[in-house]
């Protein structure tokens, strides 16, 4: 039995799957939370809106550390229920968080770069820059840091709530239409139709950095959290993401050379966003991950040409 124990929640989802996997291969003992896709062994079925099944879990398995990875992730979903996922995004964690605290469980509280305004010459950001999202998707999970640092600040337990900002992701997937790094393979696919035409973003910058890599420095961060006596005086806000960068049309001219796929009918758009679509995209909002390096921990990440290259080769055999 192992001396060092957590839950994931959102755990069926895209990143929670693989922040499971990478506490379990370090042996940690690990159980995730999800809802309609829980298997009721490894992901235990949790409504985490439900404070007293969150409550019940917290005390039957006593965790020390909680990742808490569930979230509406998506901008445009996000617009067209803004209520419903002010609950999702910034009342569960709150939630969670008193829970947290009252036990003195540390909590590691998934957020994003879209915190950040991303105009033209601000980037990278350091954790302590100035934040202001530029929709409201970034809103809500800026809101959802506020309200986990604050709840364990009230408590007295300052340290025990960290909160670790991350870019776009990718990696293994059960539908491309996970990710929307994965899902611009399905893209280039489409583009092959006849009469197909694709318009695509050749503004954005974007840094997508694997799940995998993510999970891996959930773990680390963990550990080192724990091996800490003062944790108040460890850093509440970290940040994780590849150097990688592309544009979602370079994406898709990558993914077209590894398929062997041509892409003309997929056409760049270099003018930014249309000033009259309601959720409008930051132009660069590259994480500075010096705090993380701080505190000793890796931010190596997978090479993004040579991930995809060796996915495709897999797929292909």
């Amino acid at each position: 039995m192992s001396d060092k124990s957590a839950i994931v929640t959102g755990a069926s989802g895209f990143l929670g799957r693989q922040v499971l996997k990478a506490f379990d291969r370090s042996n940690w003992s690990v159980k995730g939370t999800g809802f309609s896709r829980a298997d009721g062994t490894t992901i235990l079925k949790v409504d985490l809106g439900n404070a007293a099944e969150v409550t019940k879990i917290l005390d039957e398995y006593k965790p020390q550390v909680v990742v808490h990875c569930a979230a509406e992730k998506s901008p445009d979903r996000v617009d067209k229920d803004p209520e419903g996922t002010r609950a999702i995004n910034i009342e569960t964690p709150r939630s969670l968080a008193k829970l947290c605290a009252e036990r003195s469980i540390l909590l590691i509280y998934i957020s994003t770069d879209y915190v950040f305004s991303g105009k033209v010459g601000e980037a990278p950001y350091e954790t302590e820059a100035a934040t202001g999202p530029s929709n409201l998707y970034g809103q809500t999970k800026l809101d959802g840091e506020h309200a986990v640092l604050s709840e364990f600040k009230a408590a007295g337990k300052e340290g025990f709530g960290v909160v670790l900002r991350v870019p776009v992701l990718y990696g293994p997937a059960q539908s491309n239409s996970e990710s929307a790094v994965n899902v611009l393979m399905d893209t280039v696919q489409k583009a092959q139709q006849n009469g197909a035409k694709i318009n695509m973003d050749h503004w954005a910058l974007r840094y997508p950095t694997n799940t995998e890599d993510v999970g891996r420095v959930c773990k680390d961060v963990a550990a080192r959290h724990l091996g800490e006596s003062d944790r108040a005086s460890l850093p509440q806000i970290l940040q994780f993401s590849s150097e990688d960068k592309y544009t979602k049309y370079e994406m898709c001219q990558l993914f077209g050379e590894i398929m062997g796929l041509p892409i003309d009918r997929i056409e760049p758009n270099t003018e930014g966003n249309d000033p009259n679509v309601t959720v409008q995209r930051p132009y660069d909002c590259h994480l500075s991950t010096k705090a993380l390096k701080d505190l000793g921990i890796d931010v190596s990440t997978q090479d993004f040409v040579g991930w995809w290259r060796r996915e495709v080769r897999a797929f292909r055999k």
